[in-house]
């Protein structure tokens, strides 16, 4: 979430016209996140979110996000729901960008996350893993292992500014990752974006999952290994254990992973490292003009990288293999 694109008023209420959702209230900025332009709308029906799709994602994956939130939700995910409007649609037009207003859930997302936390998580990645069966659409994972090097070759060039041999470090990554990948584990929808500031707690219980627009068809392991790397890991680059065994127990717990997802975990999780460090780097390099938004450490995915690649098994994660 973060804001790139400001909306005239007189855009704003036309746009809002076409909805039975009342006047505007108010309108405020979320400068959280790195991908969308996203507000928080205050009607006379209350609040909502409103966000336009930005140019790095593709207007053709809307209808994929769209209908896998209300997917979910049907089968009890908590989760935020499209308002379609008289029309019937839920997708539009506002400021010169595919916009949608979604539901707007009630909670707040923890920011240091505790060992209660991890488990209540990684229930609810199972849950969504297991809700997510059944869903006709289809989306191909935009930053999996294929689409890594070519993100780094538009940021290689300038890596070192970030850390002194960087580039070639990634470089030499790349290519064991590229080799070792697997190609054959359960598969499904995953969220592919699990962080901290996409969950919400109300009274320290989950109380709802947000942001899907990275959910995508991949491995349900590399999902977990992304939580990993989100909810598990201290200030200063160190895993806490007990907050990943807390994790995957969640996760097992409700889907029980398969021998093949375990042995695979410490790898998912390096290639979930890199993916950040990656998307991290880039944007770190090219912040737009004038954006409100606060681009992330890519190094702090670099430290995380770095421990994974010392795993020799899930032991190291907390669990007895």
């Amino acid at each position: 979430m973060a804001v790139y694109t400001e909306i005239a008023d007189d855009e704003l209420a036309c746009f809002i016209a076409g909805y039975d959702i009342g006047s505007v209230l108010s309108l405020k900025g979320i400068a959280e996140g790195v991908e969308n332009t996203n507000y928080l709308l205050v009607t006379d029906a209350g609040p909502h979110i409103l966000t336009l799709y930005e140019k790095r994602v593709d207007a053709n994956d809307l209808p994929f996000f769209v209908g896998l939130m209300e997917h979910l939700a049907a089968r009890g995910i908590i989760c935020p729901q499209p308002v379609r409007n008289r029309e019937g649609h839920a997708l539009g037009t506002l400021a010169g960008r595919p916009a949608a207003i979604v539901t707007f859930l009630q909670g707040m997302w923890v920011r240091r996350p505790r060992t209660e936390h991890c488990l209540a998580v990684g229930g609810a990645l199972a849950k969504l893993h297991i809700a997510g069966e059944g869903f006709e659409l289809t989306r191909r994972n935009a930053l999996t292992v294929d689409d890594w090097r070519p993100l780094f070759d538009r940021a290689s060039a300038r890596a070192d500014e970030v850390q002194q041999g960087l580039a070639a470090e990634i470089a030499a990554e790349l290519d064991i990752l590229e080799a070792c990948w697997p190609s054959d584990l359960p598969h499904g929808v995953i969220h592919a974006d699990l962080f901290p500031d996409n969950v919400f707690f109300l009274h320290d219980e989950l109380s709802g999952l947000i942001d899907f627009y990275f959910a995508c068809n991949d491995f349900l392991a590399y999902d977990v290994a992304v939580c990993l790397n989100a909810w598990c890991f201290e200030p200063d680059g160190s895993l806490n254990v007990t907050k990943a065994r807390a994790l995957l127990n969640g996760y097992q717990k409700i889907r029980p992973f398969t021998a093949a997802e375990l042995q695979a975990l410490p790898l998912l999780a390096r290639g979930s490292a890199l993916r950040f460090l990656l998307t991290r780097l880039y944007d770190w390099l090219n912040v737009p003009p004038g954006a409100l938004v606060a681009p992330k450490d890519p190094l702090e995915y670099w430290k995380k990288l770095r421990f994974h690649r010392s795993v020799k098994d899930v032991s190291a994660y907390g669990l007895s293999l």
